[in-house]
């Protein structure tokens, strides 16, 4: 059985060509801007509606944010185009990824971060659009920006980083990491209702019948699992026409080519240093 850390993301060696912080389109310092520019952008946008909120006295709402699935995902996604790009930067100048020098521990949480960012943006994107969105437009200019952002952008980031980086599949055990994290986060709601006495979301509201709160929250979990496996098989697919069909290995640095000698790995898999003992055939490059 492969070690626990192969089958959270980070095997042996972890992530020898590459694959989180180049691109099959793009060169790794344009990667690294792209990737700067949407975690700027998310962070200005957090920071203008906390802003918002202070010049019209209202600033509850931003205390309050922390309660919303929606405001936590997007300070993750902020977070992770942050940290991406530093590591994509770190590469683009130095030729090596600072993340293969991170302890195991934190090369599997980069690796479930990265699965976090490819799921719950259309997530909450479905979600928004489908049941909470009232029919019609904002009034505000600004309420309609904010939204359009955080229920909408959010999900053209998570396609791009879908799209353009030369990453592998998430293991299939990301899924518990996902429910785990879903329901942490419905425990925080309750806790919310509890310490302030509103529901995040009025269909967490048991009020309005325990079967409706049901059938939401098991829908809302294998939305999630579907999404992970659509995402699961979109990058497969990327993969595949990218590397297999047009022969596209990536862009590295320095403007060099994969050799034919470099090994890949997949994500939620180990390939042993001794050759006699190998459980998995490695598969070259070319």
């Amino acid at each position: 059985m492969p070690p626990l850390y192969a089958l959270l993301g980070a095997p042996t060696p972890f992530d020898p060509t590459h694959r989180f912080t180049t691109s099959w389109l793009l060169s790794p310092t344009i990667l690294a801007c792209l990737r700067l520019i949407q975690s700027l952008y998310a962070f200005t946008t957090i920071f203008f509606i906390f802003g918002q909120d202070g010049t019209h006295h209202t600033l509850y709402l931003a205390r309050q944010s922390f309660s919303y699935f929606t405001n936590l995902t997007y300070w993750g996604l902020a977070f992770y185009f942050l940290f991406s790009s530093v590591h994509t930067f770190f590469y683009a100048c130095t030729g090596s990824s600072w993340l293969q020098s991170w302890p195991r521990v934190l090369q599997a949480l980069h690796a479930m971060w990265y699965t976090t960012l490819i799921t719950f943006p259309f997530l909450v994107t479905i979600v928004f659009w489908a049941v909470l969105y009232p029919g019609t437009w904002f009034p505000l200019t600004f309420n309609g920006w904010s939204n359009t952002s955080q229920h909408a952008l959010n999900s053209l980031s998570a396609l791009l980083e879908v799209l353009l980086p030369r990453t592998s599949p998430s293991p299939p055990l990301h899924i518990l990491a996902l429910v785990l994290l879903l329901v942490l986060y419905l425990a925080l709601a309750y806790l919310t209702h509890y310490t302030q006495g509103f529901y995040p979301y009025s269909f967490l509201n048991p009020s309005k019948g325990s079967d409706r709160v049901a059938a939401y929250i098991f829908g809302i979990l294998a939305a999630a699992c579907l999404i992970f496996g659509v995402v699961w098989a979109l990058i497969h697919l990327r993969r595949y026409l990218t590397e297999s069909v047009a022969r596209l290995d990536g862009k590295f640095f320095g403007g060099r080519k994969m050799t034919i000698d470099e090994q890949d790995v997949v994500m939620n898999m180990v390939v042993p240093n001794d050759n006699s003992t190998r459980l998995w055939p490695e598969r070259a490059e070319v």
